[in-house]
């Protein structure tokens, strides 16, 4: 949920929040899908389509786009609940696509396993 402590100076959640929490899902996932530490190398893409404020209820969803030899693309969807809006409604706030790279405990890059069938 969006906090007063996460609002800009005009009243929005700071987009840095939203960035943030969206690389800690992709992670999440991307960590899950390569069975091991994961280092975020790049932000391909992040576009910001509506405001978020203070009361949302943020979602993040994520699924591997792509996945290289030691990378992989994953794409987050955001997405916010308004307060006093319908249950189980929400609208589209934010798209990223954020690439990882496995790696070792030395962090040097890591071959991602093939997925299990």
């Amino acid at each position: 949920m969006a906090m007063p402590k996460d609002a800009n100076w005009l009243g929005d959640i700071f987009g840095g929040w939203l960035m943030s929490h969206a690389d800690i899902a992709g992670a999440i996932h991307a960590y899950r899908r390569s069975g091991g530490k994961v280092v975020t190398v790049a932000v391909d893409d992040f576009t910001f389509i509506q405001p978020v404020y203070i009361g949302d209820v943020v979602t993040f969803f994520c699924e591997v786009d792509r996945v290289g030899r030691t990378s992989m693309v994953v794409a987050v969807d955001i997405r916010a609940e308004r307060p006093g809006s319908p249950a189980g409604t929400s609208i589209h706030v934010a798209s990223a696509r954020i690439t990882y790279v496995h790696v070792d405990d030395e962090r040097r890059p890591r071959e991602i396993p093939a997925e299990p069938a």
